[in-house]
């Protein structure tokens, strides 16, 4: 375990960053076996850069608001005549806030409470029974990690995560921890259903018929991530998650009642509060390219808290490094002469490689593959 060689008055001129990195990960015991051993202090690792931290700061302008007002899209109302209205609102969602909120979405509050329950049962087993998912190794299906981008990021988020790949081949549920495996399937079930319906409901908000994003394969592959929040010593020195945007093409995220859930909106850091029964949607980076830039996939960050542990449960809509020739750009049926295409055609494996490699940097992975103008 990280010793208190590694907090944050260590001589700069002694430590050895990389060494205290290895010596994290090799633990296997993730943010929460920092938390339970008891720091006070967060390691040196995890610190925020001070630039990163006076960014925060308000700056002169006007105060920002204390929440944001989320569209929330009733997909109930589908089937009684309300389709056109529910396209009109993920539109203007999708196009002007990358994100909006869904109720009635046919998934029982029963199961969302139970899959978020059996994630906390997960990351609360024993440190060594854990240890036997712990990886780092990318084509390994089901794994427990802390921190994909470890070795490339600024700084370490306080932040555990089980990264199950679900589909498009099926998951043998015996590769799942017996703890999670049956509601970790179960919602894998119903989220991937309701994932379906969403990205009819875009195809038709771009104009196009129902299944054409379904026939791209947008849908065709899923991952589930479950993350866990421990309660933080110094919340106001690291990050929960650090700013990113999601490299997919949709996702469906459960989050507790805990909060700490922020986007990025009109230069602003808003609050995302918690709704009981409703799942939050974001666009992807891959749907952003794939629409033109007509909807955006936006900032968004996880702040770290006193409070804890805070749970999610995120589905990740993609292929991932799944074997696919197909190649992505701009859909063709929206170009025009006044509307041409804003970005080159990619391999979804080239756009996870490029992502992962950066590791959440605060940059755009799309900006690399913006053609020239």
């Amino acid at each position: 375990m990280v010793g208190a060689d590694d907090a944050h008055d260590a001589d700069p001129a002694t430590y050895d960053r990389h060494r205290e990195l290895k010596r994290f990960d090799d633990s296997k015991a993730g943010v929460k076996g920092l938390a339970d051993s008891g720091v006070a202090r967060l390691p040196r690792f995890f610190l925020r850069p001070p630039e990163d931290i006076a960014a925060d700061r308000p700056g002169p302008g006007p105060a920002a608001p204390a929440a944001l007002e989320i569209p929330v899209i009733d997909l109930g109302s589908l089937a009684a005549g309300g389709r056109p209205a529910a396209v009109a609102r993920v539109l203007e969602a999708a196009r002007e806030v990358g994100f909006f909120q869904v109720v009635n979405h046919g998934i029982p509050e029963g199961v969302l409470a139970e899959v978020l329950a059996a994630g906390r049962a997960f990351h609360e087993l024993p440190a060594e029974v854990k240890a036997g998912y712990y990886s780092r190794e990318a084509g390994r299906r089901v794994k427990f990690t802390s921190n994909f981008d470890l070795y490339e990021s600024k700084h370490a988020n306080w932040r555990d995560t089980m990264f199950c790949v679900m589909g498009p081949e099926p998951l043998d549920p015996l590769e799942l921890p017996p703890v999670c495996r049956d509601m970790m399937m179960e919602y894998s079930k119903q989220v991937k259903a309701l994932g379906n319906t969403l990205f009819e409901l875009l195809s038709e908000a771009l104009g196009l018929k129902p299944d054409h994003l379904v026939k791209m394969d947008c849908a065709k592959g899923h991952a589930l991530l479950c993350h866990y929040y421990p309660a933080c010593p110094e919340p106001d020195l690291t990050m929960g998650t650090t700013k990113h945007s999601d490299p997919d093409f949709l996702t469906i995220l459960l989050q507790d009642h805990i909060g700490g859930l922020q986007i990025y909106y009109r230069d602003q850091w808003v609050d995302v509060p918690p709704v009981a029964g409703a799942l939050v949607v974001n666009i992807g980076d891959l749907l952003q390219l794939i629409s033109n830039d007509i909807f955006k996939s936006v900032w968004h960050r996880v702040l770290a808290s006193h409070v804890g542990p805070r749970l999610s449960m995120a589905c990740f809509f993609t292929l991932h490094l799944y074997p696919s020739t197909r190649m992505y750009g701009p859909i063709k049926e929206i170009l025009s002469e006044d509307r041409p295409a804003l970005y080159r055609e990619i391999s979804l494996r080239e756009f996870v490689t490029y992502y992962d490699s950066k590791g959440l940097d605060g940059t755009s992975a799309l900006t690399h593959f913006r053609l020239a103008k």
